[in-house]
């Protein structure tokens, strides 16, 4: 089962450092990774810095496309203000269509403030175990996932949260 998981780190440098953790864990047959973006938000800047693990051209547009509409409809909307209020709310109906719920937006937002990151990222085939071995000192928070309550409990149980 393929799951997608958002991560919380405090620091603006956090998802980039998790993508090199996962890329190493993957390389060793620990994880699966289908595709990953991380957001990074300077604490002096207006507004957060995206970028996709892999490049759209390789993974097609709709991947990009997908990545694209989630952190703009999160991340850049509230920023254009009233002037595209029309065209957020018709992005937001077709968003809410594909399965992402106002409820994952709003919790999203809320927690990437300037000076953290996050880092969104479908995967399976994880060895829990030696995932969170290859995550020690990097604190990541568990913000969303998809997977089953059960499945959560477990997650939230190996990396303290």
């Amino acid at each position: 089962m393929t799951a997608l998981t958002v991560w919380r780190f405090n620091t603006p440098d956090g998802a980039e450092a998790a993508v090199e953790t996962l890329e190493h864990l993957a390389g060793k047959g620990l994880v699966t990774i289908h595709d990953a973006a991380t957001v990074s938000w300077e604490p002096d800047r207006k507004k957060p810095k995206t970028r996709q693990l892999h490049e759209t051209t390789r993974t097609g547009a709709l991947a990009g496309a997908f990545w694209g509409m989630l952190f703009g409809l999160i991340f850049f909307l509230p920023v254009l203000g009233l002037a595209i209020g029309a065209a957020g709310g018709a992005l937001s109906g077709a968003m809410t269509d594909v399965g992402i719920d106002d409820g994952f937006i709003d919790r999203v937002r809320a927690e990437i403030t300037p000076g953290t990151s996050a880092l969104f990222v479908m995967t399976s085939d994880a060895v829990i175990d030696k995932v969170k071995e290859g995550f020690a000192g990097q604190d990541p928070r568990l913000i969303f996932t998809n997977l089953s309550g059960e499945q959560e409990s477990r997650l939230h149980e190996v990396f303290g949260d």
